[in-house]
Order: structure tokens, then sequence, then C-alpha cells
């Protein structure tokens, strides 16, 4: 049946692709976003035709109630989003993310809707989950990396090796930066506020977005975008510590019908979900495939040998829930959606500012 949504900070990457999923059911789009530089430069958003936007702040009660009015469910997108920068641009961070959450529940528990479904962050989990030699979880991991050390995964409370394994949802979160934190509440807040005013609430937990779209001149936006940025203008991919701490990658498609089956399938209603591909990745081999994939196989990546404050070692998702909640299946992996990505960033105009960023954390001591 079709509906009118509201996506705030739908003008975004994930926004736009999530506003053609929705016409593509045949419903009304509204879109409130602040247009930052950050995210969008110069350029224009590129949306649908049909869809409605508003610019506008999430933070503005006026802008909220306008963007509201008439609307039978919100997806709530609009956020600063980048674990680096979020530790030294603090109170940006939670501004945007926690005040501007606070504002729209607060207009929300006025005029209602009947379901909310709100981007949180795998960043909220801290480490992924591990298991030693025999089997045991440890749910519970944290390293210490110290200047000069080339130990980057975490060992055991006994000092024993261990390997990660794929994150569900009954991993304790550990918030390891201002980003993960302002994740969190504002999936808590949705939760915790919709429950009170009859609002059904479900919170996504994305893993590593990539596809077609993404802002390449903002260093704080997807590896894959950071990687394609560089390679554009001739530069080998900066990456962090010895490249190989694993993700997962998850199609923006995908992604995005993820986001339309939260919010109509009537059991996801006061879930938390992840949402990923269910694969791993190590980075430095995601630096190479982009680089065979733009024909430029010679830029290897160049390994820092440093890792962020706030950044953690592995994670990647368990979907079982997903699947099971969803009837969620990924159909775009990586290995065969690469070359498409690849195919756009060399389209694509972009301003290499990755190494401004990693110069930014590095004046701030916020590199080990």
């Amino acid at each position: 049946m079709a509906a009118h949504y509201l996506v705030t900070g739908g003008a975004g990457f994930i926004g736009r692709h999530l506003c053609t999923e929705l016409l593509e059911q045949g419903h009304r789009v509204r879109v409130l976003d602040s247009l930052i530089d950050q995210v969008h430069g110069d350029a224009p958003p590129r949306l649908p035709p049909d869809v409605e936007v508003l610019h506008g702040d999430v933070r503005d009660i006026a802008s909220v109630d306008r963007a509201l009015a008439g609307v039978a469910g919100v997806f709530h997108l609009a956020a600063e989003v980048g674990v680096g920068q979020s530790m030294y641009e603090i109170a940006r961070y939670v501004g945007a993310n926690d005040l501007g959450t606070a504002v729209l529940l607060e207009r929300l528990a006025s005029t209602p809707v009947r379901r909310l479904v709100v981007a949180s962050s795998m960043s909220v989990y801290g480490e992924g989950l591990y298991a030693d030699a025999a089997g045991r979880r440890h749910d519970n991991v944290q390293r210490i990396v110290r200047e000069g050390s080339s130990q980057w995964d975490p060992v055991a409370p006994d000092c024993g090796a261990l390997h990660p394994v794929p994150t569900d949802e009954s991993k304790p979160v550990d918030l390891a930066s201002v980003y993960a934190v302002t994740k969190f509440v504002q999936e808590r807040n949705c939760l915790i506020v919709g429950r009170a005013y009859g609002i059904e609430a479900v919170a996504l937990r994305l893993f590593n977005v990539f596809g077609p779209g993404q802002a390449l001149s903002n260093p704080y936006t997807g590896v894959l975008a950071n990687f394609g940025a560089r390679l554009l203008h001739g530069q080998p991919p900066l990456v962090f510590e010895d490249g190989r701490q694993k993700r997962d990658f998850v199609h923006v498609r995908d992604v995005a019908r993820a986001f339309r089956l939260a919010m109509d399938v009537p059991q996801a209603a006061g879930q938390v979900i992840n949402i990923g591909s269910g694969r791993s990745y190590e980075i430095a081999q995601i630096a190479n495939m982009l680089a065979d994939a733009m024909d430029v196989p010679h830029l290897a990546p160049q390994l820092l040998g440093k890792a962020r404050a706030g950044d953690i070692r592995h994670n990647f998702a368990d979907i079982g829930r997903a699947r099971a909640v969803l009837g969620y299946a990924p159909e775009y992996p990586l290995e065969q959606t690469i070359g498409e990505a690849a195919a756009w960033i060399r389209g694509a105009q972009a301003t290499d500012r990755g190494e401004d960023a990693w110069r930014q954390l590095e004046a701030r001591g916020l590199m080990a």
C-alpha cells in the first residue's frame, strides 16, 4: 500500500538510493536535508525528480514540523559521519546527531507517525566478536595500541590468540569513539521515545556501505570512496595499521532495500538489526581490488603503520536476524559490483583530502 514518507538526510549517499527504492515501490517521498558542504560541496544533490526536497536542519523545529506534515513514517538518516573527525569536532557530532534526533523525537511526540527507522552503526560494537583456540566466545575484547608497536590484534585475558568471528546483535556495545556514542544515543532514544508514544521504532546497525554516489571529496566517508579519490589522482590509498583489519562491505542498494523492509515488516518493530553483507574483507585487499578495477594495479596501498584513536581492529556482520526478521538477503556482493563502483569513480570529480584528514589526526595526537 502506497504511503508518504520523510527521509531526513535524504540528499546524502544512502538517502538518495533509499528515495529511489521507495519511489519504485509507489510511495511518495519528502526529504529534509541541510546540504552541508563536507558532503555535497558545491554540487546540488541528484535526487529523483518526484522527490519533494526541503532544505533545513533537523535541529530546527520549524523545519522539522514542516517536514513531518502528513507523513506516515520517518527514515532518520541525518547525521555527521566519521569516527576520526568525531574525536576532535565533538560538539559538531553531538549537536547534529544527538540534539538533532532529540528535536525530531520531540516533534514526533506531538505529531506521531506509524514507524520510525533510524540509521545506527556497527561502530557501537567497538571491537567485533572473537573466539579463542578452544572456540570460546569473547564479546568484550579491547585492544591497547602503543606508539611504535606492531601488535595490532587484541589478545585474550590469558594472552592467548584470538580470531575474529561474525558479530551478532547480542554482543554488548563498547563505545570507542565520539561518533559511536552519538549513534548509540540515537538508536536508544528512538527506541525509548517510540515505545513511550506508540511509534514503532527500528534501528539498523549499518556496516561499511559502498556503491556509486559516495562523496569522494569527503575524507570521512566510506573507505572505498576514500581509496577511489586517491587512485583517481594517481596516489596510493592510505591504509592504517598493517592493512589486515577486517570489515564488512555492503552495497548501498542492499542497504536501501533493508530500510524499506524495516518500514514494512511488522515483526521489525522494536528491533535492532545488523545490515551488512555477511562477508569479511581485509582493508588492504579492498584497496588492491579497487586499484585493479580502476586499471591502476601498480598503485599498491601505502601502509601507514599507525592506528587512529577510536578505531577498532576487526568487525564484520552476522546478518542472521536481518534474514529471519526482514527477509533480507544481500544481492550485490563486492566482488561482482566493484567494477561498477570503479566506473563511477573514474567519471566523478573529486578533491583528494585523505592526507589532510590524516594530518589533522596526527596534529592532535590521535594517532598511535
